[in-house]
């Protein structure tokens, strides 16, 4: 049987996950994306689970995340049907490439690799 401390833990930990689950849709359903960026992090770093664990996670936390924003798009008519096949397929190739590299590298290369990809995405938003 758990102890009160560890139940009052486990409870906290599922009360942390739903109000950061909350920022992530929210950030995700503003932006059209980029809520992974956000989920990796809160998984990792608050959450404290392994790093290979955190990025394959953050893809199925996504998923529906932006169904539903697409939705709500979709609906308000800000949907682009001409670039969607050509660009889904692009999706498509690159989230299996990226899934079977994932298991390539070893954790910190992979951090190195996020934290850059991060750093140059904030900069080209700030500067362009």
């Amino acid at each position: 049987m758990q102890s009160n401390k560890s139940t009052s833990l486990m409870v906290k930990e599922k009360f942390l996950t739903v109000i950061f689950g909350t920022i992530i849709g929210f950030i995700n359903g503003i932006f059209g994306g980029g809520g992974g960026m956000v989920v990796v992090p809160v998984l990792h770093y608050l959450l404290k689970k392994p790093l290979k664990v955190s990025h394959a996670t953050a893809i199925l936390i996504i998923l529906p995340i932006s169904l539903a924003s697409a939705i709500v798009y979709l609906i308000n008519g800000y949907f682009d049907f001409s670039t969607f096949l050509p660009t889904g397929i692009g999706v498509i190739i690159g989230g299996i490439l990226g899934a079977v590299l994932l298991s390539k590298f070893k954790n910190d290369w992979l951090a190195y690799l996020f934290s850059g990809v991060m750093l140059i995405a904030g900069i080209y938003a700030g500067f362009f």
